[in-house]
C-alpha cells in the first residue's frame, strides 16, 4: 500500500467573501485504501455562509452584465488548466475517496467536458422574437441568469459533479457557492483555486467545507437572495432540502438515489452484455448512482451469461487506488462497508450464493462479487448498493422483465441488450427511468451535451446540454409598444 508523506497535503483553507481563509476549527480528510490523514481542511460555520452570501451578491451585480462571450473565455481558460493540472486532480481524487487513480484520470476528462462545453455555449444564449397579434407591438423574450446558486456535492465524482453544476451557472451568468462533500473537499478547493487563475472573478465560486452540512445549510435556505439550489445526493436528504427550498419558492435541481436495473434478453449478445455491466457495476467499487445495481438475465441464456460476467468479475484486481494496475479500490468509509456487508448477508441467508468474491478483505475493501439465486424480498433488490456486488435474477418474459425493471421508488438509470429492434424500443419506452442505455452501459460517459436526470424518486431537472443550462436562466418576456 502507497505510503503518504506531508506533501499529500494540498488544500485546506475556504475560500469565501474574496479571501482563502482557515477556520478555527477544521476536520480531518482520511485516505480510504489506508486510514491515513491527507490533511486537515476549514471547517466553516453559518455565520461564514452569511458573509459568502454578502459577498456573491455584489459578484453577481458585475458577473451578470460581463459580455457572456468573454464569460466563455473565462471558462476556456479554466478548462485548458485544469488539464494542465490533471494528474495533480487525479491524485488528489484518489487520496480523498479512494477510487482508483486510473478512474480518476478519466474523471478529470469528464469534469473538464462540462466547462468546455459551456464555454461554446455562452455566447448563444438569447431569447427569442415572438410574433405579435397587435401591430403597434414588438414582442421579445430574454434569458437571464437565475441568480446566486447554492450547490451541494457528492464525494464520488469530486470534480465532475462540481463542474456539471458550475460550468453552466457560470456560463449563464450566475454565481455559487459551493459545499462540498466532507468526504473529499480538496478537489473542489483546488478547483476554484484553477477558477481564479483562470480569471474568474473573485465570489463568483466560493467553497466553503464544513463538517456539519446541516448548519452550513441553513443560511442559504432561509435568505431570499440565494435564488437556486441545486443537489446531488440521497434521496432522504433531497426532500429535506426540496421541502426548505419551498419556503423562498427557489429554483431546485435534484439528482438522488438510483437502483438501476440491467436487462439482459435471450437474443443478446452475452460476452458484450457481461463486459458491460462488469464496466457499469464495478467502477468506482460500484458507489455511483447510475451503477447497475440489479441484473436481470433471461433464463435462457442466464446460466452463460452468468458463467462469463462471473469470470470477468474475478478477473477485476483488487488493490491500492494509486497504482495504475488496480480496477477496484477501497470503499470510502466504514459505514458503506457495513451496509454492503449486511445486504450481502441477508441476501445469502435467504438462498443466495456468490459464484466469486463476497468477502470483505482488510481494511475497507470488498471483493467484487456476483450473486445468483437471489430471493425477491432480498434488501439488495430494493435498496441502492453502493458496493462492488451484482445481484443476477432470472426472468422468463419481456413483460416480467420490466415489471421487475420498474419495481422500484427510483428512477435514474436503466439498461436492456437485445438485438431485436423492436423489443429495443419496446423496452426503452417502458422503462421509468430519465436515462436508458440500450446495448451501452455507459450512457453519459464523457457526454456533457446529454441530459442527465431521473424519474420518481431519483430528482428533478435535468444537468448537461441546454436542458442543464436552461436549469439557470430566468426566461423574461418584454413587450413594446411602437
Amino acid at each position: 500500500m502507497t505510503t503518504l508523506s506531508n506533501e499529500s497535503v494540498t488544500r485546506s483553507k475556504a475560500y469565501f467573501d474574496g479571501e482563502w481563509r482557515m477556520t478555527p476549527k477544521t476536520f480531518e480528510v482520511i485516505f480510504p485504501a489506508s486510514g491515513q490523514s491527507i490533511g486537515r481542511v476549514a471547517d466553516c460555520t453559518p455565520a461564514d455562509a452569511k458573509r459568502a452570501i454578502d459577498a456573491a451578491e455584489v459578484a453577481l451585480k458585475e458577473w451578470r452584465k460581463v459580455n457572456p462571450y468573454e464569460r466563455g473565455k473565462i471558462l476556456r481558460k479554466w478548462h485548458d488548466l485544469i488539464f494542465e493540472h490533471k494528474e495533480e486532480l487525479a491524485r488528489l481524487m484518489t487520496l480523498e475517496m479512494g477510487k482508483p487513480i486510473s478512474e480518476t484520470r478519466g474523471e478529470v476528462h469528464y469534469a473538464a467536458s462540462f466547462i468546455e462545453w459551456c464555454a461554446e455555449e455562452a455566447g448563444r444564449i438569447a431569447g427569442e422574437r415572438i410574433a405579435m397579434r397587435f401591430n403597434h407591438k414588438r414582442g421579445f423574450s430574454n434569458a437571464e441568469p437565475v441568480g446566486i446558486v447554492y450547490a451541494v456535492t457528492p464525494w464520488n465524482f469530486p470534480a465532475g459533479m462540481i463542474t456539471r453544476k458550475a460550468a453552466p451557472a457560470l456560463a449563464a451568468g450566475c454565481v455559487m457557492i459551493l459545499k462540498p462533500a466532507e468526504l473529499s473537499p480538496m478537489t473542489a478547493l483546488l478547483l476554484a483555486e484553477l477558477w481564479l487563475e483562470a480569471g474568474g472573478p473573485p465570489n463568483t465560486l466560493q467553497v466553503l467545507p464544513t463538517n456539519d452540512a446541516a448548519a452550513l445549510t441553513k443560511p442559504f435556505m432561509d435568505d431570499d437572495r440565494v435564488r437556486k439550489i441545486t443537489f446531488t445526493g440521497s434521496t432522504e436528504v433531497g426532500r429535506l432540502l426540496y421541502q426548505q427550498a419551498a419556503k423562498g419558492i427557489k429554483r431546485v435541481s435534484l439528482e438522488l438515489g438510483g437502483h438501476a436495473p440491467f436487462l439482459v434478453f435471450d437474443d443478446a449478445d452475452l460476452e458484450r452484455a457481461a463486459t458491460e455491466v462488469v464496466a457499469s457495476k464495478f467502477r468506482n467499487a460500484g458507489q455511483t448512482c447510475v451503477c447497475t445495481n440489479r441484473v436481470y438475465v433471461q433464463r435462457g441464456v442466464a446460466e452463460e451469461f452468468t458463467r462469463i460476467l462471473t469470470e470477468k468479475t474475478a478477473a477485476l484486481k483488487l488493490g491500492d487506488p494509486l497504482e495504475d494496475s488496480t480496477n477496484v479500490g477501497p470503499v470510502v468509509e466504514q459505514a458503506g462497508l457495513d451496509k454492503i456487508k449486511a445486504q450481502v448477508q441477508d441476501a445469502v441467508q435467504k438462498g443466495a450464493k456468490a459464484t466469486t468474491g463476497g468477502a470483505v478483505k482488510e481494511g475497507l475493501y470488498f471483493e467484487p462479487t456476483v450473486l445468483v439465486d437471489v430471493a425477491p424480498d432480498s434488501v439488495i433488490l430494493r435498496e441502492e448498493t453502493f458496493g462492488p456486488v451484482a445481484p443476477v435474477v432470472v426472468f422468463d418474459t419481456e413483460e416480467e422483465g420490466l415489471r421487475l425493471a420498474n419495481n422500484s421508488e427510483y428512477g435514474l438509470a436503466a439498461y436492456a441488450y437485445t438485438k431485436d429492434l423492436s423489443r429495443a424500443w419496446r423496452v426503452a419506452e417502458g422503462l421509468e427511468y430519465g436515462i436508458v442505455g440500450l446495448n451501452d452501459g455507459l450512457p453519459s460517459a464523457n457526454s456533457p451535451h446529454v441530459p442527465f436526470g431521473g424519474m420518481k424518486n431519483s430528482g428533478v431537472g435535468r444537468e448537461g446540454g441546454h436542458w442543464g443550462l436552461e436549469e439557470y436562466l430566468e426566461i423574461k418576456y418584454i413587450s413594446m409598444g411602437v
